[in-house]
């Protein structure tokens, strides 16, 4: 949130989380924006327990840059758990494998007709011939990048992260973790005599564990006569992009651009005073000595880094030591600013994986660009 980042971000960096029983009052200022964001729980896994949506509608009397929807409809991607996520995560970081994945996805908290025994727990949109809706897409996941599709229908992104951009037509959307999207949906200008299905799938780069399977919702059409059925009507799905379709990826991405009009300019510092290149990585810790872990050797546990320094979790919150002049022993400066050593940042990456732990952070002058 812009003007209130010491409520946003994670747990022990900006504050320290609310303890049980306590309340906390998050005030925040919406500057200059409308559109779609969320709120949920925000420390380690319990994300993944309990989130909505916060849409945030222009002034009134001020239109949107693109057609006027019908209406309007939150369209939620989250997971179904099982296990306590607390506890796979807690396992994870023990053992320095691949936490365990979640049992299904799920849009609008319901997992679908592709899963055994859901099929009566499936998210149903219900629209009308030659309309236009306005499907606000949000990814509640806490590790996957999705793909998602509506069988033979097609999508036009207009808003991403509450922030408009050009619009743009595609079959197939790519939401990541955390990451808002809205898209038009305009109807077909008939009856189409069919039912279609809605789904999203994992979009996987990495070689590590996820859940490799798809949660499906329906749209279906009203129909004019109501003594038909919907259950007799064909069934239709998308055909959605290979799990690593990188290609698909980067087109996608590449059209991703803000309207920067008179009404909504792209106001971009035009002096930059500091750079930076952060590389971020997949590398590992030696495992504790007389144990035996689960990374990529037994003798080897998994560990994310940035820069090749991987984050060590402070006890106190970083803001408020830095705040209180009281930062030694908790932080130190020393995040480098670019990677230590260069390598093909796109390639096969290096053999000595090797990284640094630290709580290591930059820390930048008030107004700097």
């Amino acid at each position: 949130q812009l003007q209130s980042g010491w409520a946003d971000g994670p747990a022990y960096i900006a504050q320290c989380p609310i303890q049980s029983g306590q309340t906390y009052a998050y005030n925040f200022t919406i500057v200059g924006q409308r559109g779609t964001l969320w709120w949920h729980a925000h420390i380690s896994w319990l994300r993944s327990t309990l989130y909505g949506p916060i849409i945030i509608l222009p002034k009134r009397g001020v239109p949107y840059p693109f057609p006027q929807p019908y209406k309007e409809v939150p369209l939620i991607f989250g997971e179904w758990w099982n296990a306590d996520t607390e506890a796979v995560i807690s396992q994870a970081l023990q053992t320095g494998g691949g936490p365990n994945v979640s049992d299904a996805y799920t849009i609008n908290g319901l997992p679908g007709l592709l899963y055994n025994c859901s099929a009566k727990d499936t998210f149903k949109l219900s629209v009308k011939p030659g309309k236009t809706y306005l499907l606000r897409l949000i990814n509640a996941a806490l590790n996957d990048e999705l793909f998602f599709s509506i069988a033979n229908h097609t999508l036009t992104t207009v808003d991403v992260d509450a922030l408009y951009v050009k619009p743009f037509e595609t079959d197939t959307i790519i939401i990541t973790p955390g990451q808002t999207t809205n898209v038009l949906l305009k109807t077909k200008p008939y009856h189409p005599d069919a039912t279609f299905l809605m789904m999203a799938r994992p979009y996987v780069t990495g070689n590590g564990t996820f859940d490799n399977s798809t949660v499906a919702g329906i749209l279906e059409y009203h129909h004019p006569k109501p003594s038909t059925s919907i259950k007799k009507l064909p069934l239709l799905k998308p055909t959605l992009p290979a799990l690593r379709d990188s290609s698909f990826v980067t087109n996608f991405t590449n059209k991703l651009k803000s309207l920067a009009n008179a009404q909504y300019p792209a106001n971009v510092p035009k002096k930059v005073d500091k750079h930076f290149f952060f590389t971020v990585g997949l590398g590992t810790n030696p495992c504790p000595k007389n144990h035996t872990c689960q990374g990529p050797t037994n003798t080897t546990m998994f560990a994310a880094s940035i820069n090749n320094v991987s984050f060590v979790m402070p006890t106190k919150a970083l803001l408020q030591a830095h705040f209180l002049r009281n930062s030694n022993g908790v932080l130190t400066s020393e995040l480098p600013s670019s990677p230590l050593m260069a390598f093909n940042y796109t390639g096969t990456p290096p053999n000595n994986t090797n990284v640094i732990d630290g709580t290591k952070v930059v820390v930048l002058q008030y107004n700097t660009s």
